[in-house]
């Protein structure tokens, strides 16, 4: 199949040629023509398959029969992280450059005077975050009266991180009338079961397995105890053919310890996490996408907003605290075809929660091996000789989600008079918005 018998409009056909593709991926060849047909779509596909381009595409094919009256926004796509908010646009920048569309972008982490200039122009796709999204909202700023489509991108992620409230408050602001899109790598049955709040009779777009990590990602699975992890990571990091590494620490403060250590050793390296300014951040993956730094540190608040080509491995220094988040980190390699490798270091700790890994994706994982070339015995000689590293430690698991509960029930509901009235701003008198009955669009 090609992108020219999906029915998408001629200049997005022609962008999309322009970046080098011409036959769509499973995920877009599936999920493109249900979401040109109008409806509400569920689309469930592995990290790296073109998820993003899938909803995009007809979207800007949909956008491209009007245009955004002042101030108004016609399509609204929903990210939890800065970094996949930008993704998201550069994505749609790309392929939208043919057609006459505004695309704003709004996140914290950066001044609000340029955002809510944007706001008040108005666009025809706005990529937002719910926190700053919020935020401008309760302040009168954004028009959402006239709102065709609805995107939630990493719908489970958002959930996860305990933006379900957040995400609430916005939909009941939206009008009924749109279209609403949900893509994931992964969606569980819990978080299926809240669709019917926010779509109505969506078509379920799935290819592959649910929670499988991509086939062209090999992993590899290191016994490493934690005061010899960091002697371990800087031996892989002088094999050939490390050219390109993400390696994901379970803690911020681990995040920047790493980086110290390595460059000790002599390899430069960057972090990205959430104790970084937004310019740090973009600093930090500016660097690693030129090639000036070959080793990026991450938490897994970036794992899904970093969509960089040519990463030849991934490690996971410490094992995810959400089993989902596995999968997330190890796609970041092996993207578009090409082929990738994850190492995971696993400590007596980690040998449950990879018995649970295993379960998740369905079918057996290697076990946990010895490191080539890795002397076991000398490195263990050199950690006690040397203060060892803090281990970043485990919280007890309580189930899947367990986090995101503890946030919900955290969470306090809004100031009143916090939303008011007039055209800018959620919830304004006489909009389009409400509560809905379940299993109707919202």
């Amino acid at each position: 199949m090609q992108f020219s018998e999906l029915g998408l409009h001629e200049a997005v056909q022609k962008a999309v040629a322009e970046q080098g593709y011409t036959e769509p991926t499973p995920i877009q060849a599936a999920a493109i023509p249900p979401v040109l047909e109008g409806g509400d779509v569920i689309g469930i596909a592995q990290t790296g398959t073109g998820k993003t381009a899938a909803f995009t595409l007809p979207i800007l094919t949909r956008l491209a029969k009007g245009k955004a009256a002042p101030g108004a926004v016609r399509a609204l796509v929903l990210a939890p992280t800065r970094e996949l908010a930008l993704q998201i646009e550069e994505n749609v920048r790309a392929y939208g450059r043919h057609l006459p569309l505004s695309v704003a972008v709004v996140f914290g982490g950066v001044g609000e005077r340029p955002q809510i200039a944007a706001l008040r122009k108005g666009c025809d796709l706005l990529v937002a975050t719910p926190g700053r999204l919020l935020d401008l909202g309760s302040q009168g700023h954004g028009d959402f009266r006239d709102l065709e489509v609805l995107v939630l991108d990493e719908a489970d992620r958002m959930l996860d991180m305990g933006f379900l409230p957040s995400i609430r408050r916005i939909v009941r602001a939206l009008p009924r009338d749109r279209q609403t899109l949900m893509f994931s790598a992964t969606l569980s049955k819990e978080i299926e079961q809240l669709t019917s709040e926010f779509q109505r009779q969506p078509k379920l777009v799935q290819v592959g397995r649910r929670s499988n990590p991509a086939e062209t990602v090999e992993q590899a699975f290191l016994e490493c105890p934690h005061n010899l992890k960091q002697g371990l990571l800087a031996h892989l990091l002088r094999q050939p053919g490390w050219d390109s590494v993400i390696v994901f620490s379970r803690t911020k403060h681990g995040a920047d310890r790493i980086c110290r250590k390595l460059e000790k050793d002599g390899v430069e390296a960057v972090a990205i996490h959430a104790n970084r300014s937004q310019n740090q951040r973009q600093r930090a993956l500016e660097a690693f996408k030129s090639g000036r730094v070959r080793v990026l540190v991450a938490t897994d608040i970036a794992s899904r907003g970093i969509d960089v080509d040519g990463i030849t491995h991934v490690v996971n220094f410490d094992f995810p605290d959400q089993l989902e988040d596995y999968v997330h980190r190890i796609g970041r390699t092996g993207r578009a075809q090409a082929t990738g490798k994850s190492v995971t270091f696993i400590t007596s700790e980690d040998v449950p929660e990879l018995r649970r890994l295993e379960r998740l994706v369905g079918k057996p994982i290697p076990k946990p091996a010895k490191a080539e070339g890795f002397d076991y015995a000398e490195a263990t000689r050199q950690a006690f000789a040397a203060p060892a590293p803090d281990a970043a430690p485990r919280p007890h698991h309580r189930g899947p989600g367990h986090n995101r509960r503890e946030r919900e029930q955290r969470a306090q509901p809004p100031r009143p008079g916090a939303w008011h009235g007039g055209r800018g701003g959620f919830g304004s008198p006489g909009g389009q918005g409400g509560q809905r009955p379940r299993g109707r669009n919202r």
